[in-house]
């Protein structure tokens, strides 16, 4: 098969387009001819390393992708009623899910797979979609109506699912709160608006330029703050919202954490999935205990968000957002669009 891959860590150069022997699928596993895959910054912290990373080179990027069984190796494992992985044959159209739970510890078996004592993530931990095939249990997949497209279903599924789990099921957000959402343009963030108005909440956005804030309002973002003119953006938050200050923060950048518990209303919470800005930073802690403020942390979501969510996009209720798509050879120019932050929404690749 085609993928591109690296066998040593690095810079996208250690990129490369090349062939390498297609997966073969284990019992309860389905091989899926990846039609698209979307990128994550995960991609390129993999692809770069750090301390304590153990792969199996050489290695894969890719969490996200879509496409169609090829083949399925019984006994199927399905995973709860109505939910992924029911009714999948050979030539179904699929999205898959990047979690990747065991399917037998405690946590797995309690609906908690996204807690799995031996969790992966795929293009992570395990090889992944920047690939024409990949293997999957078929708990893994979810099954997507024969005129979906492809780019969209990739696009969605990692940062939606991750969105939702964050704001709804793990945040607990309610019609009528106010969220703030720090960036404008990554994946998460877009998702994380659309899924608040759904909600009913209203949505403030700081964004990093005038361009990216004007796509956020059309995703239904009501404020709009541009950091790039506000360096103290939490006071303009603060003034916008008469004073009073937000319910919830969706913060994944991390190093902006003091501006965002400056934002909250007493008793808010800060929801964070990720650290893009760095994963070491100061906080006064005087700001949570004082306030009765809460961090809420999460990673991905359980099978049975993931299948929530993909019904929402599915009925067309949740629109994912597409920036720009690449062919598969090209993986290491759309990377590099991604790293640079010029992409609003999802990169995808053709495979």
């Amino acid at each position: 098969m085609k993928t591109t891959l690296f066998r040593q860590h690095g810079g996208p150069e250690v990129l490369e387009y090349t062939d390498f022997p297609a997966p073969e699928p284990k019992p309860g596993e389905a091989l899926v001819r990846i039609r698209a895959a979307a990128l994550n910054r995960m991609d390129m912290m993999v692809r770069n390393g750090w301390p304590g990373l153990k792969l199996e080179l050489p290695h894969i990027n890719g969490a996200d992708g879509a496409g169609e069984i090829v083949a399925i190796s019984p006994p199927q494992m399905y995973s709860f009623g109505e939910g992924p992985g029911v009714g999948l044959g050979v030539g179904s159209r699929v999205v898959v899910n990047a979690n990747l739970g065991c399917g037998q510890c405690d946590y797995c078996l309690s609906g908690r797979d996204n807690m799995c004592r031996n969790w992966h993530l795929l293009g992570e931990t395990v090889r992944g979609t920047y690939a024409e095939y990949v293997c999957l249990p078929t708990r893994q997949l979810y099954k997507l109506p024969d005129d979906f497209d492809f780019h969209k279903a990739a696009a969605a599924a990692l940062v939606y699912q991750t969105a939702w789990h964050s704001l709804i099921t793990r945040g607990q957000l309610k019609a009528g709160e106010t969220v703030l959402v720090v960036g404008a343009g990554g994946g998460v963030n877009t998702a994380s608006v659309q899924i608040a108005k759904f909600a009913g909440a209203r949505v403030v956005v700081v964004g990093s330029d005038a361009k990216k804030l004007e796509a956020a309002a059309s995703l239904g973002a009501d404020v709009l703050i541009d950091r790039s003119k506000n360096e103290d953006w939490s006071k303009a938050i603060f003034l916008a919202t008469e004073k009073r200050g937000v319910d919830a923060v969706v913060d994944n950048v991390g190093t902006t954490f003091m501006q965002s518990l400056r934002c909250l209303k007493k008793g808010g919470r800060l929801l964070t999935v990720g650290n893009s800005g760095g994963p070491r930073f100061e906080i006064d802690n005087r700001f949570i205990f004082a306030k009765h403020l809460s961090i809420i942390g999460s990673t991905m979501s359980p099978l049975k968000d993931f299948s929530t969510v993909m019904d929402l996009i599915v009925a067309g209720k949740l629109q994912p957002v597409l920036d720009k798509t690449f062919p598969l050879k090209d993986a290491a120019a759309a990377q590099e669009r991604l790293w640079k932050g010029e992409n609003f929404g999802k990169i995808t690749l053709a495979c």
